[in-house]
C-alpha cells in the first residue's frame, strides 16, 4: 500500500513539474514581451548597453545609472573620495557598500588559482607604467621595478566581511575584475525584477540570460586582436552565448609608445615586467562576469600553456585564446564552447 501511495505521489510531482516546464516555455515564447534597451557611460568614459524583455515598455535607466554610480563610489580609483581611494590613502577601510567584499573574495580565489599571475595589489606598478588615474608614466628600470615589488602581493592584505587593512605604500587596483562585477550587479538587479531575458554589456564584458529579440541565443562578437579597435571590421568570431558571461583581455586594448618602445597594460605582478607571452587575446566564459574578467587578465600574463592547464582543471571555465603562431595568428577553443563559436564570421552580429 505504501509503495502504491509513493508511486501516486511521484506521478503527481512529475505532472506538476511538466506543467511548470510548459509554463516556462510558453513564457519564453510570449509574443507580448517587448525588447527594451538602455545605454550610457560609466567608470568615466566606458560605454554600457543593456537589453531586456518585459511585458510592455519598461525603462530601468535611472535605476541602472544609480547602481553604477554607487558601484563607482566604492571601487573606482578615479574618484578621489571612493572607498578604494580612501583605502589606498589610509591603509584601512570599514566597508560601507556591500560590493567591495565579494570582489576581494573573487580576487583571492583567482590569485591562488593562478599562483599570483592575477594580483590586484599591482597598483604601484600600474601607476608607474602610466596606466593609473594620473596617466603619468616614468622611465622604468630594474631598480625602480624592484623597489615597487615590495608593495605588491595579495597575501599581504587582510580582510573580512566588514574591514580591510594593508601595509602602508600598497595600492589596490581592482579594475581587472570590477568591470565584470558591475555587469553581474546589473544582471542580478534585472533578475530581481523577474526579467528572464537580458544582455548586459559594459566596455565589452558581457553577461546574458534567456534569449534575444528573435527568441535565439544572444550573439556576441569577439574582436580581432590585430585590428585597430577604432575601425569597424568584422569580428574575429561570434559566440552564441546562453546563460553565461564573457570577458576579453588583450594587449591591443591599452598601450602607449615612448620612442621605439611599446608599453602594454598587461604586467606580470610576479616580476613587475610587461608580459611577453605570445597570447594576443583571451576571451573567457564563466557563470559570472567577475570570474571571466579576472581570468581573462590572468591568462594574458600566463600564456597559452598555463592557461590551458587552469581551464582543464576548472569545469566552470571555457575560453577562446588567440595567440601568435610561427606563421601568424592561431587560436584554441576549449571543448565546451566549440559548438557555440563561429570563427571568421562574415556578417554583423
Amino acid at each position: 500500500m505504501n509503495i502504491d501511495k509513493r508511486k501516486q505521489t511521484q506521478r503527481v510531482l512529475l505532472f506538476f513539474a511538466a506543467i511548470l516546464l510548459l509554463v516556462k516555455l510558453v513564457r519564453n515564447q510570449n509574443p507580448d514581451l517587448l525588447m527594451n534597451e538602455v545605454s550610457g557611460l560609466t567608470m568615466g568614459t566606458i560605454a554600457y548597453n543593456v537589453k531586456y524583455k518585459t511585458l510592455g515598455a519598461t525603462n530601468y535607466k535611472i535605476q541602472i545609472d544609480s547602481l553604477l554610480k554607487k558601484f563607482n563610489q566604492s571601487l573606482s580609483t578615479y574618484i578621489p573620495e571612493s572607498e578604494i581611494s580612501r583605502l589606498n590613502q589610509s591603509g584601512s577601510l570599514v566597508f560601507q557598500d556591500p560590493v567591495f567584499y565579494p570582489v576581494l573574495l573573487a580576487s583571492k580565489e583567482v590569485h591562488l588559482a593562478t599562483k599570483g599571475a592575477f594580483d590586484p595589489t599591482i597598483g604601484p606598478l600600474i601607476n608607474a607604467y602610466g596606466f593609473g588615474p594620473d596617466k603619468a608614466s616614468k622611465t622604468l628600470d630594474q631598480h625602480l621595478i624592484d623597489s615597487l615589488l615590495q608593495f605588491v602581493g595579495f597575501s599581504k592584505i587582510n580582510f573580512n566581511p566588514s574591514l580591510i587593512t594593508m601595509p602602508k605604500g600598497m595600492y589596490l587596483d581592482l579594475s581587472a575584475v570590477a568591470k565584470g562585477y558591475a555587469v553581474d550587479v546589473i544582471a542580478n538587479y534585472l533578475k530581481s525584477k523577474n526579467i528572464e531575458h537580458a544582455m548586459v554589456e559594459i566596455g565589452g564584458e558581457v553577461r546574458t540570460f534567456g534569449t534575444n529579440d528573435r527568441g535565439e541565443a544572444w550573439r556576441i562578437g569577439i574582436q580581432d586582436p590585430l585590428i585597430d579597435p577604432e575601425e569597424y571590421q568584422p569580428p574575429f568570431a561570434v559566440v552564441n552565448l546562453e546563460d553565461r558571461s564573457i570577458a576579453t583581455s588583450g594587449n591591443y586594448r591599452n598601450f602607449y609608445q615612448i620612442g621605439d618602445k611599446t608599453y602594454a597594460h598587461i604586467i606580470d605582478p610576479r616580476t613587475g615586467k610587461m608580459s611577453k607571452k605570445n597570447i594576443l587575446s583571451a576571451s573567457v566564459f564563466a557563470p559570472n562576469c567577475m570570474l571571466a574578467d579576472a581570468y581573462a587578465t590572468a591568462f594574458m600574463v600566463l600564456g597559452v600553456e598555463a592557461s590551458m592547464a587552469i581551464l582543464q582543471a576548472d569545469d566552470r571555465l571555457e575560453a577562446l585564446l588567440i595567440y601568435q603562431g610561427q606563421e601568424g595568428p592561431e587560436h584554441i577553443i576549449t571543448d565546451g564552447m566549440k559548438a557555440a563559436i563561429i570563427i571568421n564570421y562574415s556578417e554583423n552580429p
